[in-house]
């Protein structure tokens, strides 16, 4: 009996370490989209003698460039560690899981709720900036702008569904439950709070929580496959 008791309380302890472990690498790539915090409203600043929101052309597409090569390097610096350490490998994932994956398939009523998700995100999207986001976006900066801004929203989807995808893993390790979007609880903390401080808007950090929310959401619905995920959210949130 104290045997039994012994093994199942190292069991929960490995549990715990497991979803800890998980939990820290969730808020490393959280930490690695804060990167730009410190780029653009410190670094930067001093190096132009002008505010990020005051930046030329050519600063701004040096900011993008320097932020998506953080970005870049720091997840792929967050996955092989992972790898290393648990075994989850993520990128390998990316290359061998199909985009529809016959031995995972997804039901049609998680199909009907990943549409809602989509559809919802791209309606309020739409409400937000009266109308199209892309052609506002390529109306108000230019050709040139836009090409950068859009590469550098696809890195920034990378870094949040990294978010999603260990703080999912985490939550589970602890409660056993695979139902929760608790990935998309996790976001919508780290991301959405980081957007309320760097844009001075509560607002937007609850919008943002939301649609981190939302995120989380689709990734579970869609059987945790993350390259679906990631076209799924891209669709989302550039859109």
């Amino acid at each position: 009996m104290e045997m039994t008791m012994k093994k199942t309380e190292a069991k929960k302890t490995n549990r715990f370490k497991k979803g800890l472990e998980f939990l820290l690498y969730a808020l490393e790539a959280f930490g690695v989209i804060g990167f730009e915090l410190l780029w653009g409203f410190v670094v930067e600043p001093k190096l132009y003698n002008r505010s990020v929101n005051d930046f030329n052309t050519w600063q701004t597409i040096v900011h993008w460039i320097v932020t998506c090569t953080a970005w870049g390097l720091g997840a792929y610096l967050v996955m092989k560690d992972c790898k290393k350490h648990t075994g989850v490998d993520l990128i390998d994932n990316v290359k061998n899981v199909k985009l529809f994956d016959e031995k995972n398939k997804i039901k049609a009523s998680q199909w009907v709720l990943i549409v809602i998700g989509v559809v919802i995100c791209l309606v309020s999207t739409w409400i937000d900036w009266n109308g199209s986001k892309v052609l506002s976006e390529l109306k108000s900066r230019g050709a040139l702008l836009f090409t950068f801004q859009y590469i550098y929203y696809l890195f920034e989807v990378l870094l949040v569904l990294l978010i999603i995808v260990f703080g999912q893993m985490a939550f589970e390790k602890w409660f056993n439950n695979n139902k929760i979007p608790f990935g998309g609880i996790i976001v919508a903390l780290t991301w959405g709070l980081g957007h309320w401080l760097s844009k001075g808007s509560l607002a937007t950090g609850l919008y943002t929580a939301v649609g981190g929310f939302v995120f989380g959401s689709v990734y579970v619905l869609t059987n945790r496959n993350v390259k679906l995920s990631y076209i799924l959210l891209c669709i989302m949130f550039i859109l």
